[in-house]
């Protein structure tokens, strides 16, 4: 039996293409959202480690997708050592 992909709500509010993108966006928040939680470290540290503001810390911590483009999401899961990947489903 072929395993069911669990459809997002994205898909439920945008057209293909814009919820493939906030799934990307949200996957990339969750997990630098995860290792701020797991980091011994202040948002300070954080910021500077990741190359933004202590603000934008503060926007991740706080889950505000909408202050994030794709770009800068995968840049900062870089920097954190995240090593985010791109998979697609052939």
């Amino acid at each position: 039996m072929a395993k069911k992909k669990v459809r997002s709500v994205f898909h439920d509010l945008y057209l293909a293409d814009r919820a493939a993108l906030m799934e990307m966006r949200s996957l990339l928040l969750v997990g630098l959202k995860q290792w701020l939680e797991q980091a011994d470290m202040t948002q300070a540290e954080a910021a500077k480690l990741i190359g933004v503001k202590q603000a934008r810390v503060s926007d991740i911590k706080h889950g505000k997708i909408s202050q994030f483009s794709l770009d800068l999401l995968v840049c900062m899961a870089a920097r954190a050592v995240l090593q985010p990947q791109l998979k697609l489903a052939v």
